[in-house]
């Protein structure tokens, strides 16, 4: 697949900024593969349009992004890799030294493209990780967890879930999994044609009860692209425990997954591929070209939709 299959125009107004006011009160687009009909609803709407079981990633994000003020720039935490060392970025890499120490921060080794390996004083204490796209504060920083978010170590959120409230969690069937969120989700292709891309590890974990659940069940909804890779990755015979390097592209056969709630994903991403693929290429570029339309709010904070 060319990456310039990836490729649309988003006028920037429809960037999402700030979430919606009330969690479920955001918009939902519902689109059927068995016909190709396509609805326009409200998210609190989705227990009364979905069956089955809902898989949600309970993966809780980390107040991963400290700033440092000698030379001015940031460090944001990416993945822990032993006592108080973390795998992050920091900027402005040219300008900084393996050896140093800059506030809680120390600099044990560079590893490239900006990644290095530091030592943290203490806890994570920074500020939310919200993407670059998101240039507005946000007032509460809540509003860049879900509702049952649990087990602590991404770099980013599982977004689709931002949309839940108890509520509409109550109202349906729903079992978790964990996969924590590293920056390689999000970062653009880095090679023109889909499949040379090479997605970096992950971490993920589902209690055995739970995979059984999910395995039975007679029909699964996947709340977000990570909870599909999780999915997708035990179906395939993975060990409940482990990281996936999982790169779904269009072609690829899914063995477990029959729904998937997803937001709206930046071009040229990973996410769009495999929504592609779960929905079909053209399929998908119409869709987005009609949420355009429909003036829906994209990326982190923006809508969701619903493929059934």
């Amino acid at each position: 697949m060319d990456a310039r299959e990836l490729d649309y125009d988003l006028p920037a107004e429809l960037i999402a900024q700030h979430p919606a006011e009330r969690r479920d009160e955001s918009r939902l687009l519902v689109y059927s593969r068995a016909n190709g009909e396509v609805s326009h609803h409200v998210f609190w709407e989705l227990p009364d349009l979905v069956v089955g079981l809902t898989v949600v990633n309970d993966t809780r994000v980390v107040p991963a992004r400290i700033a440092i003020e000698q030379p001015r720039g940031e460090v944001l935490l990416l993945e822990p890799v032993g006592a108080a060392e973390w795998i992050a970025l920091a900027r402005p890499t040219r300008r900084l030294r393996a050896g140093r120490r800059y506030g809680p921060v120390e600099l044990v080794e560079h590893l490239g493209e900006g990644r290095w390996r530091i030592r943290l004083d203490g806890e994570p204490a920074g500020a939310a990780p919200l993407p670059p796209y998101i240039t507005e504060p946000l007032a509460d920083a809540s509003r860049y967890q879900t509702v049952y978010a649990r087990e602590t170590g991404s770099a980013a959120a599982p977004t689709a879930g931002l949309h839940f409230t108890p509520d509409v969690l109550a109202r349906l069937d729903v079992e978790r999994v964990t996969l924590h969120v590293g920056l390689d989700t999000f970062r653009p292709l880095q090679t023109d044609r889909v499949e040379e891309h090479r997605i970096h590890g992950e971490r993920y974990g589902v209690r055995e009860p739970a995979w059984t659940r999910i395995r039975d069940a007679a029909e699964v909804l996947a709340v977000g692209t990570t909870t599909v890779r999780v999915l997708e990755t035990l179906a395939r015979g993975a060990s409940l425990t482990g990281r996936t390097e999982l790169f779904i592209t269009p072609g690829f056969e899914f063995r477990r997954v029959d729904h998937l709630l997803t937001n709206f994903h930046l071009p040229r991403s990973t996410l769009l591929a495999l929504v592609m693929a779960f929905a079909g290429v053209e399929e998908v570029r119409e869709l987005y070209e009609l949420a355009i339309a429909e003036r829906y709010r994209f990326y982190s904070f923006g809508d969701a939709m619903l493929i059934l």
